[in-house]
């Protein structure tokens, strides 16, 4: 008998990447791609064994719908300043609905005090999924290495250059084919229930060292201009970004320039018996994105 498995967030980076990993998959599973809107979610629909269920996290028949016979659930939840209720109210769902297991997708260091905004939030989810009794596993990964195509390859090509806050700091950037790998193992593998997972690349960089290595790959010159963080807060802000969205931007690039995201695992290698990839790999692989 086949296993449905609900990835919410499956348009997302991280969600539409495990929806991929998962349909290619030889064993007897079912996936339930959750979107916010279906026609964001064609793509989707041409994936095999993919079915693709709208969702609205504040219509209860809509996330009844969703949940229905399903048996694991992989949790994406969006970046919004009310992640923490929508989060809850998935967790909610998936009790009355038995779900066997709940896969949610959190962020390095959630259970480090004080930590950060991000972290803590990330964490209080963690915390109510721990008291609901559904067998879980917590993914926390460090920055996504995608973070270059989608914030930062339009300056990149345009300018040659590309713009934050993190001084020298070093980060375990992670490339999302990686984190998603992790979730089929988790989810379709034994033995990951009440763990949490910190996951990272194979090593850490700063953006000076991630121009150098866009440069060489792309043949062309590249340079990572830091800004000071009140500029930054301006530049932000101008472009109508919520308050609470550049606190929270701000506290997470001040903390890589501190170097505390700059720490290394071997998950990804443990779990899934290869190496993550570099971010050299990363940049060969996308390389249309940033000429």
């Amino acid at each position: 008998m086949h296993k449905t498995i609900l990835v919410t967030g499956a348009t997302g980076t991280v969600g539409k990447e495990v929806a991929i990993q998962l349909s290619m998959m030889d064993e007897d599973i079912r996936v339930r791609a959750g979107v916010h809107s279906i026609i964001k979610g064609e793509n989707l629909k041409r994936l095999p064994n993919v079915e693709v269920v709208e969702m609205d996290f504040k219509d209860q028949e809509s996330l009844h719908a969703a949940f229905t016979h399903v048996d694991k659930v992989f949790m994406v939840t969006p970046f919004t300043n009310d992640q923490v209720q929508m989060a809850k109210t998935l967790v909610d769902e998936a009790k009355r609905q038995g779900v066997k297991h709940l896969v949610k997708l959190s962020v390095i260091h959630a259970d480090t005090a004080p930590g950060f905004m991000l972290g803590r939030w990330h964490r209080e989810i963690e915390k109510y999924i721990e008291d609901s009794g559904i067998p879980y596993t917590f993914l926390r990964p460090s920055s996504f290495m995608q973070n270059y195509i989608h914030y930062d390859a339009e300056s990149i090509k345009n300018e040659g250059r590309f713009y934050h806050s993190t001084g020298n700091g070093k980060i375990g950037l992670i490339d999302v084919r990686d984190i998603a790998a992790v979730g089929v193992e988790v989810l379709l593998g034994s033995g990951h229930e009440g763990k949490a997972y910190e996951l990272t690349g194979p090593e850490a960089i700063s953006n000076q060292q991630a121009a150098q290595i866009i440069g060489e790959v792309t043949g062309t010159q590249v340079q990572y201009v830091d800004v000071p963080a009140d500029a930054a807060r301006s530049a932000m802000l101008e472009k109508k970004a919520p308050e609470w969205m550049v606190d929270a931007m701000l506290e997470l690039e001040s903390a890589y320039s501190e170097g505390r995201f700059s720490d290394t695992t071997d998950t990804v290698q443990q779990l899934t018996g290869r190496p993550p990839h570099s971010f050299r790999q990363f940049v060969k692989d996308h390389q249309e994105s940033f000429e």
